[in-house]
């Protein structure tokens, strides 16, 4: 705190300057405009490249209905985002399997995210410094208060792929049980591993359709030409689940040392439901924990003004009389 009140300290005086507020405010108009600018070129260029605007139009076709209800973002963000897009091998295919575990599979997902990263960005603080003048705010406050518009713009893409990740984890997890019952009714039925992950994938279109869609793009892919094990280990790389990492080991060990594939789903489905029980005691026991501190700073202060308050109002009235 000591480290922030001594940066802000210069900040404060170079703003108490009304010559230097007024050369401040007029570099970050200008910061602004040029930002503004850069961004209406980087659309107008990738609006008016014929070749980019084909690409566009056949990868939009070819995703299927999903690019076809994002092809309008995509025509007018992804030109932007395209040029942000890290150059760096390893940081562009983080983001492309971040996007993939969030259910985001389009070819165009990478430049839209960074394009609506570009628009959060530049946008809301643009706006705020073409109202400040209006507001009659300290002009203290009204570049701190840009600053914070433009970091929160910058950062609210990264929160939302973290937050969309973790909930299509869940949806998986939760979905998994049932999965692993119908498989192991399949392989006992006879079907091999690629039939019956089809056949579980079509039952679950309804309960589970993200765990659903997981296992349909599994079957595409080995009707495609893949194998088992690399379709397996694609699975596993593009949802990110724990139970499902464990599902893929269990799966390929048993491939490779030729066991029951039925009793490989049962035991792993026994071990699975004991991990869920496990985890539902644990759950359990900390509620304990977690109503300690609700008991005590929003039930107990409450019921001693019930039972003590009356008690109290009358003695303090007996004495005043006395």
């Amino acid at each position: 705190m000591d480290t922030v009140l001594v940066w802000m300290q210069p900040l404060n005086e170079w703003l108490n300057d009304p010559a230097a507020a007024q050369m401040g405010f007029a570099a970050l108009l200008g910061l602004a405009i040029f930002a503004l600018l850069i961004a209406m070129t980087m659309v107008v260029m990738g609006l008016s490249d014929p070749l980019r605007r084909r690409l566009r139009s056949l990868e939009a076709s070819g995703a299927g209905g999903a690019a076809n209800s994002e092809s309008g973002l995509r025509e007018w963000l992804g030109p932007m985002g395209e040029r942000l897009v890290p150059t760096e091998e390893e940081a562009r295919s983080r983001i492309a399997r971040d996007l993939r575990r969030a259910g985001k599979r389009s070819p165009g997902a990478v430049n839209l995210f960074f394009g609506v990263r570009l628009l959060l960005t530049v946008v809301p603080p643009l706006v705020m410094l073409i109202v400040l003048p209006f507001l009659r705010m300290p002009l203290n406050i009204g570049a701190l208060l840009i600053a914070c518009l433009a970091v929160a713009g910058y950062l609210l893409p990264r929160f939302w792929l973290d937050r969309a990740i973790k909930q299509r984890s869940k949806l998986i997890s939760r979905g998994l049980p049932d999965a692993l019952d119908l498989l192991v009714v399949c392989s006992e039925a006879g079907l091999g591993l690629g039939a019956a992950i089809q056949r579980v994938a079509r039952d679950l279109e309804i309960s589970h359709p993200e765990l659903a869609d997981e296992l349909h793009i599994y079957g595409l892919q080995t009707r495609a030409g893949m194998d088992n094990k690399t379709a397996l280990r694609d699975l596993e790389e593009r949802t990110g689940v724990d139970d499902i990492r464990g599902l893929v080991t269990t799966l390929l060990q048993s491939m490779r040392f030729g066991t029951s594939l039925a009793m490989t789903l049962r035991l792993f489905a026994v071990e699975l439901r004991d991990k869920r029980t496990q985890q539902a005691e644990e759950r359990a026991a900390k509620v304990s924990t977690k109503m300690l501190f609700p008991l005590i700073f929003c039930i107990l202060p409450s019921f001693f003004v019930v039972t003590l308050g009356p008690p109290l109002l009358g003695a303090m009235a007996a004495l005043a009389g006395r």
